[in-house]
């Protein structure tokens, strides 16, 4: 928790100054992106083609991105995951273009891709040859005005969805954000996006408290009531310049994800304004007010975890954002993600300190998949994150139990330190429905006066999907997508039911900190109805050892979440 200062003119210019150096950084990088990738090749036999919409002609399921496949003039394979690029392909990107045709596995297809919507605009029926981008007859191709994905390593993994950067949309999915048939899509000459909001109400009970724990943390049934969690809205889409950018702007009433960054949980606040650029060699720059590169559980949205709530040690050791630089890529035919991060929170034009005040941080995350079936079906994944700051402002790390309606639980009051590394390990393992995983944080504080400190902690998670989806994995920045519904209720099916357990244990009591030692016992059950309408039931078990006296404690929560998507 950062003393609030006021802003002093030179401080606002020097802001101003850097914010502009990091625009005309993304200018050079476009340039250099666009003479390395937008250079004439010849069509190979082998093509993919990203970004393609299919829709139902019954108009009872919605429009589906998905990317094709052709081999040797055959369709070979329809996907809406990950799909391996070979180096003989040519990746081409249909960019939301509309198939009209017909598409059958192991055939020699016939099928052109509209750049306009025909339900929208029946004169592109009329002049199929002035909207036609792509054509292909018998399986040769007869006219390509697509654009060319930079022609991939062999063994590269080709995702759909043309979102390259390493964060995801805030709430949005990456798969809808460019969907030109929803209503709250718009498209100009020079921006394009979507609106998205999201809604979260929650219900908190607290069944049982022993006198050990009132007399720690008060009466926990003040805290029994319903609330709206948080109203958050914005725009997330892509810019119309020489090479893509993206943007995610996004704001909220009040602190949608909490951390040491975070002080007032009423007020209206930015909670992003970031640009993605493509950089050389296939990597990205992500410039602005975001997510820093550590912890799995910190990168993934909150509404599509299998918790209702983070951690407690990862909300008050890991801030929600920070204002700063991401360059991020993949190697090894993309079974490693990594990042490298520079962040300074005075930056922020809402900062209430000032930049001579405000801390630096630098985070570094790797991450790679060193197992993975044919099938795709069985994955592990491992994970290291370091973060750095110089700590020039006062420190407090705090943090309910994993319940948004409670007091504080464990709590190491201010503090000055002179540096701290913060050190992170992860690991997953997903098996078709079932996904374990589990993180550890350690917090290295250089503070000789407090005896040099160390907090730690660790968390074990297992979720497993009754109706048997399974959760993708997103191998741009290592992290596991939200669960694809099979069939939602509106479809006459069950939607997606999950269930989940997960035991979180925090040690902040070492030197001369005395913050307590917290273990959750946590259970969960999700149901998504729609992909934008879901509700779930969390239960959660609470042992805190604080000054030397164990008090225990239970609470429930159910939440409503409605997202505009």
């Amino acid at each position: 928790m950062y003393r609030n200062r006021g802003l002093r003119l030179s401080e606002t210019r020097q802001r101003i100054s850097l914010l502009c150096l990091c625009v005309i950084f993304l200018c050079i990088s476009q340039a250099a992106y666009s003479q390395k990738y937008l250079v004439a090749k010849p069509l190979p036999g082998n093509i993919v083609v990203e970004n393609v919409i299919l829709i139902d002609r019954s108009g009872e399921v919605e429009d589906v991105k998905v990317s094709l496949r052709i081999r040797d003039h055959k369709l070979d394979l329809i996907t809406q995951n990950a799909l391996i690029a070979e180096e003989s392909d040519l990746v081409l990107n249909a960019n939301d273009g509309m198939v009209l045709g017909e598409l059958n596995l192991g055939e020699a297809p016939s099928f052109m891709i509209l750049s306009s919507d025909p339900r929208e605009d029946f004169n592109v029926l009329l002049n199929t040859a002035a909207h036609t981008s792509f054509a292909m007859h018998d399986g040769k191709v007869v006219r390509n005005n697509l654009e060319r994905i930079a022609a991939p390593e062999a063994g590269t993994k080709v995702e759909p969805g043309g979102w390259f950067a390493y964060a995801a949309p805030p709430v949005s999915l990456p798969v809808a954000y460019r969907n030109k048939h929803k209503w709250n899509r718009f498209d100009t000459d020079w921006i394009a996006g979507s609106l998205f909001g999201a809604l979260v109400v929650d219900r908190q009970y607290w069944p049982r408290q022993d006198a050990n724990s009132e007399a720690q943390v008060g009466d926990l049934k003040e805290f029994e009531a319903g609330e709206i969690r948080a109203l958050r809205f914005g725009l997330v889409g892509s810019l119309k310049l020489p090479t893509p950018v993206l943007y995610s702007i996004s704001a909220s009433t009040n602190a949608f994800d909490k951390g040491i960054d975070v002080n007032q949980i009423d007020d209206f606040s930015w909670s992003d304004w970031r640009f993605d650029v493509p950089a050389f060699a296939g990597t990205t720059l992500s410039i602005g007010k975001q997510k820093e590169p550590i912890s799995m559980e910190r990168l993934m949205g909150l509404v599509h975890m299998p918790m209702q709530e983070r951690t407690a040690a990862g909300d008050a050791l890991l801030p929600a954002r920070n204002t700063g630089l991401i360059w991020s890529g993949n190697a090894f035919q993309r079974d490693v993600s990594w990042a490298v991060s520079a962040f300074m929170p005075g930056l922020d034009p809402e900062a209430d300190i000032g930049m001579s005040e405000s801390p630096t941080s630098y985070v570094a995350r790797l991450t790679g998949v060193p197992y993975e079936s044919e099938d795709t079906s069985d994955l592990v994944h491992l994970g290291l994150g370091v973060r750095y700051t110089d700590a020039v402002a006062e420190l407090r790390y705090a943090s309910e139990p994993e319940f948004n309606q409670a007091p504080i639980f464990i709590d190491t009051d201010e503090f000055t330190a002179n540096e701290v590394y913060t050190y992170n390990l992860e690991a997953s393992w997903r098996r078709g429905p079932l996904w374990l995983m589990g993180e550890y944080l350690y917090q290295d504080i250089k503070a000789p006066a407090l005896d040099a400190p160390g907090l730690s902690s660790y968390y074990i998670q297992a979720a497993y999907t009754l109706t048997g989806e399974r959760r993708e994995y997103n191998r741009r920045s290592g992290v596991f997508r939200p669960l694809q519904l099979a069939r939602s209720v509106n479809q006459f099916g069950w939607g997606t039911w999950e269930l989940a357990a997960r035991f979180s244990s925090a040690d902040f009591d070492d030197g001369e900190i005395n913050g307590g030692e917290l273990d959750i016992y946590s259970l969960g059950l999700n149901w998504w109805l729609t992909p934008a309408f879901s509700f779930s039931v969390n239960y959660r078990y609470s042992i805190l050892d604080r000054f030397g006296v164990e008090g225990e404690s239970s609470g429930v929560a159910s939440r409503l979440v409605l997202m505009l998507n």
